[in-house]
């Protein structure tokens, strides 16, 4: 066959071999291209301008009758609607409500934490913490300038503890200095929810009859830190304490593994430290499997004699204590490493949509 027969057959719309295409497109004798070709008519619904279809029947059409010669659009049952505006669940309410229903499971009852703004006395002095404490420092603490002060203070209690300060008691020799109550009447933003008990603690004092008793809470703190993945100076803490006789640190454990296993954490250290009104203290830890270590979850101890007798509460009753963070087990339990993904102003809102429900209590 000669590429002349070849060509012949190609125009008279015969089959040709793909081989023979092969070797005249080696040749460059032919090329392939591709061409559309489309049939235009008019169709029974043909217009010269185009008529906009009704979408719905107004009260004006009504009112006028010419719904009567309206042509209307067709229902499309198959097209989906806007998207339902639902909510969301996020992290810490979440982890905040397992938490408090783990505490009412354990007896406890929750404690009001509706003030913010607290005075130093009650946020500092009466938990046995010195005036020159550095934590009492404009650099950890938010001062307010109006109102600057407070006078709503129990007077007979502040010169108890006033005394405790200055000269000791109760088998404590005090700090030896010269407490100031203009000091104590500073106003701040609560640096810790401990300032809550401290005013539980006295209220209970005052009845006629000490009765054991279990509180806890949960609520925002503010303190003056730099911010970084584990640190906000805008945070919540978890506060909870016992109030009883006889009460021991090994109760204080017991307590808290018993809390944390509740909540499905499993992997707990405790280290010694010191607070200034607890003795022993406690700093409490949980492995972060996504970090990679030991993250410290909280702080723990036994209420001081210098801090509960001043109160009036009776000789042998003890009080074992706990502030935890809400932020930090909660990025343990989600596998958050970054406190800014969870709480804040830079919060990705698409990652709380898509964040998996997170089952706690194991």
């Amino acid at each position: 066959m000669n590429c002349k027969s070849s060509l012949e057959d190609w125009r008279m719309g015969r089959v040709i071999a793909d081989k023979v295409i092969d070797d005249l497109k080696r040749r460059k004798l032919v090329t392939k291209e591709k061409s559309i070709w489309y049939s235009l008519k008019k169709g029974p619904e043909f217009v010269a301008k185009r008529k906009t279809l009704a979408t719905d029947v107004t009260r004006e059409h009504l009112k006028s009758g010419d719904w009567k010669d309206l042509e209307f659009k067709d229902y499309n049952y198959g097209a989906q609607g806007q998207p339902i505006a639902i909510g969301y669940s996020q992290p810490l309410l979440e982890v905040r409500e397992a938490i408090q229903n783990i505490f009412l499971e354990m007896g406890f009852s929750e404690m009001p934490t509706n003030m913010y703004v607290e005075s130093s006395f009650w946020n500092f002095d009466a938990l046995f913490q010195p005036q020159q404490h550095p934590a009492r420092d404009s650099h950890d603490t938010f001062f307010l300038k109006a109102p600057a002060t407070t006078t709503q203070l129990p007077d007979d209690y502040l010169e108890k503890v006033k005394q405790v300060h200055q000269s000791g008691g109760h088998g404590s020799k005090g700090y030896g200095y010269d407490w100031k109550r203009d000091e104590a009447e500073k106003n701040l933003l609560r640096t810790h929810t401990t300032a809550v008990s401290t005013r539980m603690l006295y209220k209970l004092a005052q009845e006629k009859t000490f009765a054991p008793k279990r509180y806890y809470s949960i609520d925002r703190v503010f303190r003056n830190e730099a911010v970084d993945r584990t640190h906000l100076a805008e945070f919540h803490q978890i506060e909870g304490l016992i109030c009883d006789y006889g009460l021991t640190l090994g109760d204080l454990i017991g307590v808290l593994e018993d809390f944390f296993s509740r909540l499905g954490m499993s992997k707990l250290r405790f280290k010694p430290a010191y607070n200034p009104y607890t003795e022993p203290s406690m700093e409490i830890f949980s492995y972060h499997d996504g970090l990679k270590k030991w993250v410290e979850i909280g702080n723990s101890g036994m209420f001081r004699p210098e801090m509960l007798l001043p109160m009036g509460l009776p000789e042998g009753v003890n009080v074992i204590a706990w502030g935890l963070s809400l932020e930090r087990p909660t990025m343990i339990l989600y596998g958050i490493d970054n406190i800014r993904d969870l709480f804040g102003p830079k919060v990705d809102f698409n990652l709380i949509k898509s964040s998996p429900i997170c089952r706690l209590g194991l």
